[in-house]
């Protein structure tokens, strides 16, 4: 590509002659980005498709424009521009590096590269700039298992990781302009809060999805993205069927358990293929599988797994279902949150059938235990669950557990163990 092209493509996602389009801030991840880069580290922002790492990227780079940052000494390379195609190699990100040092002689640089694991060898490249010190880097990728092995081989001990999730409720919120300052806030606010969380659970929290009228349009495309181009684009495969089947039955079973012995069943596919797909699904973000809690590894390994999806909304939309499934929902809506928290998590089942949702380890140990039940209005219902939970704490000697609600709020004291019942939406704004 001529240089002169080239500049006239760079000029389009850049600042030097126009405003970056930045949407709605999310300083909750910008001041993460700031803390790490201000290290002079590698800065990398990893998370599923559409979640918001290119804003967030565009967001930081105007936050140091507004501390002074000259706009020549940002570069911003989306790897993903379709006019890059059939170009992706590691000589070209040094010809467009060089290019824009020919034609924008910036000072310290702030090299912002976007959907970079599309490049093959990337990592040599980010490795030799931040080796010479010459620029503040920050990269962005929608591939955990790509990115994941480039950092443990030749970026190990250079970089810092931001994970991205889409929108908590919390943010969800503020996209909706409710800005939560302190408990009254939360009070007098509760009616609309309740309301945007039938909302959140129905349509999710992808940003852009948050913001329009054609929500169910958009998670349609997303998903159809994100199994075209992270899953069947990056890993070769050909039997698009088979591989979106695969991904509807999960999306459908959402905290549910799965084994790929059933599937193979189920589906009519051969179980390597079922488990190579599902491991290619999860890499991309869009599906996690939990493992049962043990001390036995092999244990662990030998049990059902429960399957979780990035966002509800994207599973609602394929899935066609909501209202019967608001359990299921809040469930997954809960795992995420987990997630987005940093918490480590298992669910925990015994030989009598006894259940909990969520295990959170804490070290080598059980710390917490969590269990969603949205409705607690039957007796039975109330007593199965709250039993579940009591087994669990004792097995695992903890003298609290908790129980999320879609209303009800209330502590129960069993034998000196005590149930704490916490609406949803309270929850997600602690």
């Amino acid at each position: 590509m001529r240089k002169d092209r080239l500049i006239e493509v760079l000029t389009d996602w850049n600042p030097w002659t126009q405003e970056l389009d930045e949407g709605i801030p999310r300083p909750d991840y910008t001041t993460v980005i700031d803390r790490f880069s201000s290290t002079g580290q590698i800065v990398t922002v990893v998370g599923a498709r559409r979640s918001g790492k290119s804003t967030l990227m565009r967001q930081y780079a105007k936050e140091l424009m507004e501390r002074g940052i000259k706009p020549k000494n940002i570069l911003f390379v989306n790897f993903e521009d379709p006019r890059f195609t059939g170009r992706l190699s590691l000589e070209f990100m040094q010809e467009i590096y060089e290019t824009y040092l020919q034609y924008m002689a910036p000072e310290t640089p702030y090299l912002f590269l976007d959907e970079v694991q599309n490049v093959h060898g990337w990592e040599k490249f980010v490795r030799s700039i931040h080796e010479r010190d010459v620029a503040r880097i920050v990269v962005s990728g929608s591939s955990s298992k790509l990115l994941s092995s480039e950092f443990g081989t030749v970026l190990s001990g250079r970089h810092m990781m931001v994970e991205v999730f889409p929108l908590s409720f919390l943010e969800f919120l503020r996209f909706n302009a409710i800005e939560l300052k302190n408990k009254v806030d939360v009070i007098s606010k509760r009616h609309k809060i309740r309301r945007l969380l039938t909302e959140y659970m129905h349509y999710g929290g992808f940003p852009k999805v948050a913001i329009s009228n054609e929500k169910t349009g958009i998670l349609l495309r997303y998903f159809d993205d994100i199994i075209l181009r992270d899953v069947a684009g990056r890993y070769n495969i050909r039997n698009l069927e088979k591989l979106k089947t695969l991904a509807q039955y999960y999306i459908t079973n959402i905290s549910s358990p799965i084994t790929f012995n059933s599937i193979k069943n189920f589906l009519k596919m051969p179980i390597d293929t079922v488990e190579r797909y599902s491991y290619y699904l999860s890499y991309s973000w869009m599906f996690f599988f939990v493992k049962k809690f043990s001390y036995s590894i092999k244990e662990q390994e030998k049990n059902p797994r429960k399957v979780y999806c990035i966002d509800s909304g994207l599973r609602n939309a394929v899935s066609f279902r909501f209202s019967e499934d608001l359990g299921r929902i809040a469930e997954n809506i809960v795992f995420v949150e987990l997630l987005r928290r940093g918490e480590e998590v298992y669910y925990w089942k015994d030989g009598k059938g006894k259940e909990v949702d969520f295990i959170i380890k804490r070290g080598l140990k059980p710390g917490q235990l969590v269990q969603v039940c949205w409705d607690v209005d039957e007796h039975k219902t109330k007593e199965r669950e709250a039993g579940s939970l009591l087994k669990a704490m004792k097995e695992f000697e903890l003298k609290e557990g908790m129980i999320i609600t879609e209303d009800y709020e209330g502590d129960d004291e069993i034998n000196s163990l005590k149930i704490v019942y916490v609406p949803l939406w309270k929850w997600l704004l602690q």
